[in-house]
């Protein structure tokens, strides 16, 4: 190749065993071309370099090659320093094959370290520094303290708290209140053979499955004693136990059958804020200037015009206003004042001042016309939103550029986007933009109130008892009957206050407690008429002792333009509110619920979570992240702290965050995190590139075969994708690595022979990993690069999540949540269960026509007589009840839709489990404008025939089958808000099926919240019913299906 050629991404992906003719420039102006190896070391390449450069001019000037770093320019036109010497050249993929050779500068470990961040999170740290934003730099400095002072803790950790953090138990969900009965506990002993890592003799044992790990430790230390004749005896607590091939221990105080076996400077001290005014002292009107605008895209026959308001939460502070239609253009001018409808001192903290450009049609002239045509906004332009007060509680003042957001039209038809992010657009060449003028309310800054402040009861009582809000008095002064005397300092006369209106205020009447008892447990959630919301905050003390749980609805029902109402509430809440169940502490974390003292509130109520409750709820969590406002928040150091305590939660943390990284609104924020992550793990970050080189090598692979795979049959293009499998640098990546799906899972070599790729549209990989410690089981991972995952992970997330419930209540219906991760833009990985098969090929092996193949009844059954044979018949056939009760009930419930015989598995077992996820909520596929899911759930009379065993008389089987259904509707029903919560927090997500009220509400339905449950188990009955009813029609749907698509591989 000739020097100085462009090197496309294609090429290093398939010259990775070629030479390469580089360039290279030394430090002495010396020039060099030489030909190296695409796969060779960047350490390789410096000595290359060196033993060529002793031959040169100036050899003798330069110094040791550790002195110099290699620099090049990358794909993205950057110039990059390569600190890491372990790195290839076809890994880097410069865009020239040239490199330069530079002094180099600085703490190289800390070099190192911030080179290896920047490869890992897809985000170079120099973007971080010429953001120059005072937060930012901030947020880093904070977190980077707070991270290595938690890896310096980690270094003082017991060993049983090591083992904690690196290897988290993970034991099977016990039922509540049924402890370890032996009606609940196995009583057979087990075989167990245990193996020895320094001597590698191994012995098995029969021991019950009631004793602790280190009984079975002091079996064998024992045994290893008698048999080698070993003086002494070695202690057990010197010895943990490990899970052959997998990075999974058993230690602790559980039972056996428990266990699931398959440095830098400090900070500056933050300068005290200045003791200004306050800001609810201004009660003068909130207003902005709209200066002009720029980069603006219309067509010239339309007007511009922008839309603004003021929001908290959801919640609209008052009348959106609209500056005047002006001509389109690309910098138009308004250099007009928009004025609000409230006054300065309302203002809330978390306030966002919402911004929407939009293009109407120019009103045609008519002199005679007396009707008011309303504006229409006819073209959405862009959007953009700005928080009122800056992270450090200061209100804004001055001039501000804003880049803004490409607005899509939907259903609703609004313009502003309050739940959008308040960052600006990063692409500022190509964006348009407003720029706006905050006023200079006050000759001095002004900050919001602190928490200390609204507690002070001078600047408590001259905010609002003044204006006979006077219910804040404690309630023992309730029994004076005489004026109350209260002398406040900083006030020059007494403050007198009558006792007659707080003593009608405190002594409610029965019937209004009985009515706010109505109005809190109401079961239908529409909004509350007025007298019901001037109810509840006249007895919000009542709420707060009896009735803690419902803070949510006191919070909605708080008038957040009045100051008065605000700080009473933060009074009230934070003062003296009892800590919350965790239930209603995720539901205060919503976006309808901004202020931060109730964000912190919310946290410090989750922080009793449990490792393994934190990580059944960490999805949602992060997409919380992109409700807050400010980059400090409490949200980001808990989830960082746990993660930090807990490696499973930090992996999982880490893929969560990283996925995203190519969302622009996102990609700050959660680089900030990630980078905070590493540097307070750098251990566990090695372990990350590793997989991170192990899914670009699965990526190139995916593209590689989507090239090939249209110009050869299959059998050529699968020969090809293992012919490039089989180079070094493909065999290396994808060998020795922990498995991002499941960390203490090892993919130890990668079985060529066995990958392969799917047929559909993607060419999905599916790749096979051996273990042989694991007793020679492969590990199988499809690789899907082009679909979005992220539905399909929350989806199944909710089905183990009711596995679990169902667990607790000591229900187990066998189901197979298996993995899967979205790790970037539309890719990720899911899990393969082996040894399983659809019941579209089960059908079509069975029968010699795709068109009779959905109609073969005995097919399944025949199938799992084959797998199973003799006694082992009746396990099965129980597995497959117990599982299809869970999935009818669960694939109701979630409303998961586009069911066929493709997407519903068996494993030789007997558990039937279903996989692709693409609708759920009731957004069914229709065709013709008709909708083609015509049941509540799938329950066919073959999946009957094998449920009865057989017999179409049994029906005491096909009752158990319907019973074990409706306990575990009721059952989920039960933990109804809990999925309500967790769903709308995945608003934030942005997935299509999940975007409003609507789509929640179809859960509302299906599980009856709304009823008794009388009337929720009538209801479900009739479903049952339905579904059984009109299986045909799913008949016809699997008849349609296989005939449209050759199932036989």
């Amino acid at each position: 190749m000739p020097p100085g050629i462009y090197c496309p991404m294609e090429f290093w992906s398939k010259g990775e065993n070629q030479n390469i003719q580089v360039d290279f420039l030394l430090p002495t102006g010396i020039y060099l071309n030489l030909s190296v190896p695409c796969n060779a070391s960047l350490g390789a390449i410096k000595q290359v370099v060196w033993k060529h450069a002793q031959y040169e001019p100036l050899y003798h000037m330069l110094s040791d090659p550790e002195a110099y770093v290699f620099t090049c320019i990358n794909q993205t036109a950057e110039q990059q320093e390569l600190e890491d010497e372990q790195r290839r050249l076809c890994d880097i993929q410069p865009f020239l094959p040239v490199l330069r050779l530079v002094a180099r500068e600085g703490d190289r470990v800390k070099k190192l370290i911030n080179s290896q961040i920047s490869l890992l999170i897809g985000k170079g740290l120099h973007e971080f520094d010429s953001v120059q934003d005072p937060e930012v730099n901030d947020f880093r400095t904070k977190m980077c303290q707070f991270c290595e002072e938690r890896a310096a803790k980690r270094q003082q950790l017991s060993w049983a708290a090591w083992m904690e953090y690196n290897f988290p138990l993970q034991l099977e969900p016990m039922a509540k209140g049924l402890g370890t009965g032996l009606s609940h506990t196995p009583v057979k002993n087990i075989f167990v053979n245990v193996k020895f890592q320094s001597g590698g003799e191994s012995f098995t044992f029969q021991i019950s499955p009631n004793e602790f790990p280190i009984t079975l430790m002091s079996y064998a230390v024992k045994k290893q004693a008698t048999v080698f004749r070993h003086e002494t005896m070695e202690n057990p607590e010197d010895y943990t136990l490990q899970v052959n091939g997998k990075y999974e221990y058993l230690y602790g105080n559980y039972p056996l059958y428990q266990f699931q076996v398959n440095g830098s400077e400090p900070p500056p001290l933050p300068k005290k804020k200045p003791n200004y005014g306050s800001l609810w002292s201004l009660e003068q009107s909130f207003y902005i200037e709209l200066v002009q605008g720029s980069k603006v895209n219309a067509d010239e026959r339309m007007k511009l015009v922008v839309q603004a308001g003021l929001f908290h939460g959801n919640e609209m502070l008052c009348k959106t206003v609209s500056s005047s239609e002006v001509n389109v253009c690309s910098e138009p001018v308004w250099k007009q004042r928009l004025d609000f409808d409230i006054n300065i001192c309302d203002l809330p903290r978390m306030a966002r001042l919402c911004f929407a450009l939009y293009a109407v049609i120019e009103k045609a002239k008519k002199a005679r016309s007396t009707k008011k045509k309303s504006k229409k906004a006819d073209c959405p332009i862009a959007w953009v939103n700005v928080m009122l007060f800056d992270y450090k509680d200061q209100l804004k003042t001055g001039e501000c550029c804003l880049h803004m957001w490409s607005s899509f039209p939907d259903e609703k038809g609004e313009l502003l986007n309050p739940m959008g992010t308040v960052q600006c657009n990063p692409n500022t060449e190509s964006a348009a933009a407003l720029v706006i003028c905050f006023p200079n309310a006050a000759s001095h800054p002004v900050y919001y109130p602190s928490f200390e402040q609204v507690g002070n009861t001078d600047v408590f009582l001259r905010g609002f008892l003044v204006q006979d809000r006077i219910s804040i008095l404690p309630p023992t002064s309730i029994f004076h009957s005489t004026p109350l005397l209260l002398h406040l300092s900083g006030l020059n006369k007494p403050f007198g206050l009558r006792l007659s209106p707080l003593y009608a205020l405190c002594c409610d009447s029965h019937e209004q407690k009985l009515q706010l008892k109505e109005i809190l447990e109401r079961r239908s959630h529409t909004e509350l008429y007025e007298h019901e919301k001037d109810l509840v905050w006249k007895m919000r003390y009542d709420i707060r002792d009896q009735y803690p749980q419902a803070l949510a609805k006191l919070l909605t029902i708080t008038k957040w333009n009045k100051h008065e109402d605000v700080a009473q509430v933060r009074m009230l809440e934070l003062a003296t509110w009892p800590e919350l169940p965790v239930l209603n502490a995720l539901e205060l974390l919503d976006f309808s619920f901004p202020d931060r003292y109730v964000g912190s509130f919310a946290i410090n109520s989750l922080k009793k979570l449990t490792d393994h409750e934190l990580f059944q709820y960490l999805l949602q969590l992060v997409q919380v992240l992109k409700y807050e406002s400010y980059l400090d928040c409490e949200l980001t150091k808990f989830l960082l702290d746990r993660a930090l305590s807990n490696r499973k939660i930090g992996h999982f943390l880490f893929w969560h965050l990283r996925s995203e990284m190519h969302v622009p609104a996102v990609a700050l924020r959660f680089g900030l995190i990630l980078e905070a992550y590493c540097r307070g793990s750098t251990h566990h970050m090695k372990v990350l590139m590793k997989q991170g080189e192990a899914l670009s090598k699965m990526k190139a692979l995916n593209e590689f075969v989507k090239l090939s795979s249209p110009k050869a049959t299959k059998p050529q293009a699968k020969e090809m994708m293992h012919v490039c499998m089989k180079q070094e640098t493909y065999l290396e990546a994808l060998s020795h690595l922990q498995s991002p799906l499941n960390p203490s899972i090892i993919l130890t070599e990668v079985c060529v022979d066995q990958c392969t790729f799917m047929d559909s549209k993607m060419k999905p990989l599916w790749i096979v990993f051996n273990n042989e410690e694991t007793g020679g089981g492969g590990v199988g991972i499809i690789f899907k690069n082009g679909d979005d995952l992220r539905q399909d992970m929350l989806t199944l997330q909710m089905i183990q999540l009711m596995d679990v419930l169902w667990k607790q209540e000591g229900l187990d219906l066998r189901m197979t949540p298996y993995g899967c991760l979205s790790t970037g833009d539309k890719t990720g990985l899911i899990e393969v269960v082996m040894h399983s098969d659809t019941i579209a090929n089960i059908q079509l092996n069975k029968s010699n026509m795709a068109a009779t193949a959905a109609f073969n009844k005995d097919a399944l059954l025949n199938w799992l007589k084959s797998k199973n044979p003799g006694d082992a018949l009746e396990q099965a056939i129980e597995e497959f009840t117990l599982s299809c009760a869970g999935y009818c009930v669960a694939t109701y419930v979630l409303g998961i839709g586009d069911r066929h015989s493709d997407n519903i598995m068996i494993r030789e077992t007997g558990q039937l489990f279903h996989i692709d996820f693409g609708h759920f909520l009731g957004n069914f596929k229709t065709k013709f404008g008709i909708n083609r899911e015509r049941v509540p759930f799938i329950l066919t009379y073959d999946f009957v025939h094998v449920i009865q065993q057989g017999k179409t008389n049994n029906s005491e089987k096909f009752e158990r089958f319907r019973g074990y259904c409706e306990k575990a509707y009721m059952i989920l029903r039960r933990h109804g808000p809990l999925f309500l919560h967790l769903f709308a927090l995945m608003k934030a997500a942005g997935l299509p099926e999940l975007s409003c009220s609507k789509d929640i509400q179809y859960l509302k339905d299906s599980l009856a919240l709304g009823k008794t449950d009388e009337e929720a188990l009538k209801h479900f009955r009739l479903k049952f019913n339905e579904a059984l009813r009109e299986s045909w029609k799913t008949k016809v749907n699997w008849l349609a299906h296989n005939v449209s698509k050759d199932n036989r591989q």
